[in-house]
């Protein structure tokens, strides 16, 4: 049982196309080897909505139609491919196909039902580590199911263009079972306009706050740009090659860009190897500006004489 879908309904997880209870699903899984991670999506995804339905898209082992541009997190996580001690994949489903603020307050609803699920599965193994995958709103999900879950219960998380507030992600990392996880903020200067929108639909807690693609100066938070040239240099130093950005724009960037889930797998299967602290070395000491992307100046090759060789 490589991989377990499961949704949220409410504050309740319930199992995806199936009528079992999830507790029972889940206690056959103790007897698996290897971490759990679990993944869960952003913004207009929706379980049980046709081509919108997370567990046809991003959150299968196999393409099963969905919005044509998956790609198979569970798979690229290391997933289904016959390896010893894969693990447990948890792909959770909820409702984000609605109003930007109506997906920020469903968010909240389904970060209570995922700390039930993450609860049972420390419950049952507590020495198992339990990593996350999550893009964009996603993250709301995530940070509001550390206010649920008892300490050591969340070891790693992976934050893809997180859409969340700077003061939502410190409320949950100094929370008890926050201040035992760790947060890879992977970020990037494509995302800028939809980090401008976020800001504008949905309204912060405390007036004046900042998305996370500004950074976070927390010790358990390490933020990667992966539009930087640095970042990409430093990765590639610890055995990891991501493709450079293309594009001036793109929410999926993080995903979908070469090289990048190799990475995320490394991160999340290797955690005593690749620390925070071995990461965060040779990076920049801040993140880009906003707009710095959008507003570059485009690289200019120029042409080659006739007389001149390439290096």
């Amino acid at each position: 049982m490589a991989l377990i879908r499961i949704n949220a309904q409410g504050e309740t997880p319930v199992m995806h196309g199936s009528p079992h209870p999830v507790a029972s699903i889940l206690k056959q899984t103790q007897s698996t080897d290897g971490p759990v991670i679990v993944m869960t999506h952003g913004y207009k995804f929706a379980p049980n909505q046709g081509s919108n339905c997370p567990h046809r898209d991003i959150l299968s082992l196999q393409p099963e139609g969905g919005t044509g541009i998956a790609s198979q997190w569970p798979y690229q996580l290391g997933f289904g491919q016959g390896n010893q001690a894969e693990g447990l994949a948890i792909a959770f489903g909820w409702d984000a196909r609605c109003a930007l603020w109506q997906a920020h307050r469903r968010a909240k609803l389904a970060g209570k039902a995922l700390a039930k699920v993450l609860s049972r599965v420390h419950q049952q193994s507590p020495q198992r580590p339990i990593h996350i995958l999550t893009h964009s709103m996603g993250v709301e999900v995530i940070l509001e199911s550390l206010l649920h879950v008892p300490p050591g219960a969340v070891d790693r998380i992976i934050s893809m263009t997180g859409a969340t507030y700077q003061g939502r992600l410190i409320a949950a990392l100094t929370s008890p079972s926050g201040r035992q996880a760790e947060f890879i903020n992977i970020t990037s200067r494509e995302n800028d306009i939809f980090d401008f929108l976020y800001e504008r639909m949905v309204a912060p807690a405390v007036p004046g706050d900042r998305v996370i693609g500004h950074g976070v100066n927390l010790r358990n938070v390490l933020t990667l740009q992966l539009d930087c040239p640095k970042t990409l240099k430093q990765i590639a130093r610890l055995g990891q090659i991501i493709a450079p950005p293309q594009r001036r724009i793109c929410h999926w960037s993080t995903y979908m860009r070469p090289g990048t889930m190799p990475f995320y797998q490394d991160l999340l299967r290797n955690r005593e190897k690749l620390t925070l602290d071995l990461l965060r070395s040779g990076l920049p000491e801040a993140p880009a500006p906003r707009w710095s992307r959008l507003f570059a100046r485009p690289t200019v090759v120029r042409p080659l004489f006739l007389t001149q060789k390439p290096s």
